[in-house]
């Protein structure tokens, strides 16, 4: 989950980049071996040194696979981070309620230019204005419900409250808009909110549901959860920590565990780097979607970088495709070439300093061998 952003990911206050400058990707590319790889594990180091916490990555290249980890489970402690660690994976959670909506597109169910107020009537204010297609490439104008409900730090005010997706987008209905829908391109996931409600209007069954039996069974991604109410992230994992000031000095405070309903088919997902590359993997090899519908997903049109659930970084390679996505105390960058043969997935649990550069640069070497 991500707050309103322009050209950069705001999570949960810490504004990281998702491109890569030259100057990071030129060095990248001269540290990484395409076999074996013994360059990333040290980039790993430095995402850690750079501020992190924990770091953990995965790289897929072909028929290869390398994982590791970087730094520690817990703060002020000697536990190393695990290698097959649980993560909130936050806005890369769109990727997966964009893949659902657009195989209800593919089966007839709906269509890319119906309206929102056609589905869900009454739900938002000119609904007949806004189609599926603005709120999947976040063209639609509604604005973000999400911008009252952290502290300064970054912790959740209500932070164990369940909260439906109706409420949510009642938050935003009372903000006003940000632009007449199509007209301009402005993250929110308030967009994301609504598909979710879409999916369960059109299916008899929640989002969640829908995400399990279309994508996690048929691909296998066992430690993928769409947790619900639940705060805890179950199996092992790196705790997550935000910087919090008390008596003059900064202090961690744990925000590991709260109820990602707050986030819901925005940025609930807790998974792996396993199972995010596994699933980049099958949608860009074309096991999820029609051809023409992934064409689709990945058509940026006017939205600044955005397909329909797909970010888009420009390398010295060629474009990659993926999502970004924030949680409190987590943070994730997962991409896949176009044509699926690589990806890479890297979750960290920041907290001081700037990883980003260390972050981009492993980026970089894992897609441009």
């Amino acid at each position: 989950m991500k707050g309103k952003r322009t050209g950069a990911a705001v999570v949960a206050g810490l504004t990281v980049s998702l491109l890569v400058t030259p100057a990071v990707t030129a060095a990248a590319a001269a540290d990484a071996s395409p076999s074996g790889r013994p360059g990333l594990q040290a980039m790993l180091d430095k995402v850690v040194a750079g501020g992190a916490v924990a770091a953990i990555a995965e790289v897929r290249d072909g028929n290869k696979t390398w994982r590791a980890a970087g730094g520690k489970a817990r703060m002020n402690s000697v536990q190393p981070a695990p290698v097959d660690g649980r993560f909130r994976a936050g806005s890369v959670t769109k990727s997966f309620t964009a893949a659902v909506v657009l195989q209800l597109v593919g089966e007839g169910e709906l269509q890319l230019s119906d309206s929102v107020e056609q589905w869900l009537p009454k739900l938002v204010d000119k609904g007949d204005d806004i189609t599926i297609r603005h709120l999947l490439q976040h063209t639609s104008g509604l604005p973000e419900y999400s911008t009252d409900m952290m502290d300064e730090a970054g912790i959740p005010k209500e932070r164990y409250r369940t909260w439906s997706a109706r409420e949510l987008v009642e938050k935003a209905e009372r903000l006003p808009r940000d632009f007449p829908p199509g007209s301009d391109y402005q993250y929110s996931n308030t967009n994301y909110i609504v598909l979710g409600m879409l999916i369960e209007r059109i299916t008899g069954r929640p989002y969640a549901t829908e995400i399990r039996e279309r994508i996690l069974r048929p691909l296998g991604l066992r430690h993928t959860r769409v947790p619900g109410a639940s705060p805890e992230v179950h199996g092992p994992h790196a705790h997550a920590y935000v910087p919090v000031t008390k008596g003059g000095k900064v202090v961690p405070v744990d925000v590991t565990r709260f109820n990602p309903t707050m986030a819901g088919a925005a940025g609930e997902i807790i998974s792996t780097t396993g199972d995010i590359n596994r699933f980049y993997r099958a949608l860009f090899q074309g096991r999820l979607l029609r051809p023409g519908l992934l064409k689709e997903m990945r058509d940026p049109g006017t939205a600044g970088g955005y397909g329909l659930g797909l970010e888009l970084a420009p390398l010295p390679c060629g474009t990659a495709f993926g999502h970004g996505g924030g949680a409190p105390g987590y943070l994730t960058v997962a991409f896949s070439s176009a044509d699926g043969s690589r990806q890479v997935t890297l979750s960290i649990t920041p907290f001081s300093g700037d990883p980003q550069q260390a972050s981009m640069a492993l980026l970089t070497s894992a897609l441009c061998p």
